[in-house]
């Protein structure tokens, strides 16, 4: 009886090792963290990745700045119609760009710039991201964007937060449908 017993809990035991192993090797990678930054952090040469602005009234708009030459590749979890991408741009001109990108809404209040951090703690590219009057939208800040590291490249994920497309879209998205 006892042996029966040992045998089963080697079995569950073995189980829940390949279930961990399968749990920790199918996630997302290792999320990055942002901070608020000032402009004049930034310098050299950026690559510009101009997110949203689709249409007239559209405020899941964000700008990634990406240091040309830096050590990884920026890509945006979107199809391509959904962004712009400038290469070699001198940060004044990035910052410019930027800026001039997302205040095209008009209930625009500021805009907030963020630097990226790698894993090492240092800095590994910029967002630029706008603020909108809270009353229009019931809070300044619309846009959950996650940023981590999936097949030696950084992804960054950009949506509007939860909260926020229910109120405009009046239901919450499922999984695999968002409306836009």
């Amino acid at each position: 009886m006892e042996k029966g017993l040992k045998e089963r809990r080697l079995h569950a035991r073995t189980l829940l090792l390949l279930s961990s192993f399968l749990l920790v090797s199918c996630g997302a990678g290792v999320y990055l963290r942002t901070e608020v930054t000032r402009p004049e952090e930034v310098t050299g040469t950026y690559t510009l990745i101009l997110y949203g602005a689709r249409y007239s009234s559209d405020i899941e708009n964000v700008a990634l700045l990406v240091e040309e030459g830096g050590p990884y590749r920026f890509e945006v979890y979107a199809p391509d119609f959904d962004y712009k991408v400038e290469k070699n741009v001198p940060h004044r001109d990035a910052l410019e760009k930027a800026e001039e990108f997302v205040r095209h809404h008009y209930a625009f209040m500021e805009s907030q710039l963020s630097r990226i951090i790698g894993p090492s703690g240092n800095s590994i590219g910029y967002e630029l991201r706008p603020l909108y009057y809270p009353i229009e939208f019931g809070s300044s800040d619309v846009l959950d964007i996650y940023y981590f590291f999936e097949g030696g490249k950084v992804v960054a994920k950009i949506r509007l937060k939860p909260e926020i497309e229910k109120a405009l879209f009046g239901v919450e998205s499922p999984f695999l449908f968002r409306m836009r």
